[in-house]
């Protein structure tokens, strides 16, 4: 929305650019000075096109610079003395949008034309001495505009280059941040919640070999205890993303469905379309994706059977994670934080999210990722 904003009003000043040149230069050539035979139609058209041309500099600078450098060269031989401002708004244009080359060509060709042009339209009949003077101050201002482009183009430059090194920075103290956290996880609770599982499955077994019965509370501890472990296991996977840890993506998509067959949960996957290298952000995300989705059925779903589809298109890939569980649309869950993270990251890539449940009940997440924005 931003960025339609802004074409729109850069279109806008363009426009009012391009008319007030072009004002000026039929304004100049109304009350200046003319070669003796008058000047025609022609020689108007010229200098309203000259002007209006502007209009599209910033879409085909080349374009523009030859079209002004014509229409100068052209009012000049149609007999209008008037200086070539719109040739210089284009040369401006022209370098900075980087093309060096060819706006020094077009303009050495202008500037040589430039005099031949009012010598054969007798515009200046005031002596050598106005000659070299006109064309001296033509060159300067030439180079002016060029040098104003030119330096503009660079500052543009050096601004991009800042944002993109101040986004990788941040990048880069996430990653640090996400890794000391997994560390701090893994120091302050793993050892607890291992001592507590180990302990509590001691305990039931040690019960049930004297015959005793177990307590509801102490089987619920023991559960409690192998879920927040395998939780913990998957948070510090997820957190963790340095050389010892490297990131999963696509290929290890197998091995969670696997993972989640040897659960006891009936998965499915299947790949649709043609298999290709996709961005390395988009292989995270989709194993991210299918990680949660397996985890919240086996969790929450209640369900027996889930199905995992990965679907290659040429500028997307869709995943589709759906199960037999227990959610309906009449009691749709609450958006936990795996929902939100997942959310978060397919936002991030500029895709599409949908986790919600099936009409015929179940839940069902669908995500699109496109791959020309996240390459």
């Amino acid at each position: 929305m931003n960025k339609g904003r802004f074409r729109v009003r850069a279109g806008v000043r363009d426009w009012l650019t391009a008319v007030g040149v072009a004002a000026a230069l039929l304004v100049t050539g109304l009350s200046g000075h003319h070669s003796a035979t008058g000047p025609g139609l022609p020689g108007y058209v010229l200098l309203v096109v000259g002007g209006l041309a502007l209009a599209a500099g910033r879409r085909a600078p080349v374009a523009v610079l030859a079209a002004t450098g014509l229409c100068a060269v052209g009012y000049q031989a149609a007999g209008f003395d008037v200086a070539a401002i719109a040739f210089l708004f284009a040369v401006y244009a022209a370098m900075r949008a980087g093309h060096r080359l060819i706006t020094v060509v077009v303009s050495v060709a202008v500037l040589a034309a430039l005099p031949l042009a009012a010598l054969a339209s007798s515009v200046h009949d005031t002596g050598e001495a106005f000659a070299q003077a006109r064309g001296a101050l033509q060159i300067a201002w030439l180079i002016a505009a060029g040098a104003a482009g030119e330096a503009l183009r660079q500052a543009e430059q050096r601004a991009d280059e800042a944002e993109r090194t101040r986004e990788e920075t941040a990048r880069r103290r996430a990653d640090e941040e996400r890794l000391h956290i997994a560390r701090e996880l893994h120091d302050s609770l793993t050892h607890q919640i291992s001592v507590i599982k180990v302990q509590s499955e001691v305990a039931v077994h040690v019960a049930r070999k004297r015959g005793e019965e177990v307590s509801e509370a102490l089987l619920a501890i023991r559960e409690a205890s192998r879920d927040a472990s395998r939780e913990l296991r998957a948070t510090l996977e997820a957190l963790r993303d340095d050389d010892k840890s490297p990131p999963r993506g696509l290929d290890h998509v197998p091995e969670l469905v696997e993972r989640a067959r040897k659960s006891g949960l009936q998965a499915t996957l299947t790949i649709d379309g043609q298999p290709h290298d996709v961005p390395a952000a988009v292989s995270r995300t989709v194993y991210r994706i299918v990680q949660e989705a397996l985890t919240n059925i086996a969790r929450h779903a209640d369900a027996c059977t889930g199905s995992v589809r990965i679907d290659y298109r040429p500028d997307a890939l869709a995943i589709r994670i759906d199960d037999n569980g227990k959610a309906t649309p009449d009691s749709a869950p609450q958006p936990g934080i795996g929902l939100l993270g997942m959310r978060e990251r397919v936002t991030a890539l500029g895709g599409h999210l949908r986790a919600a449940p099936r009409s015929g009940g179940g839940f069902s997440v669908r995500a699109e990722l496109p791959l020309e924005r996240a390459s």
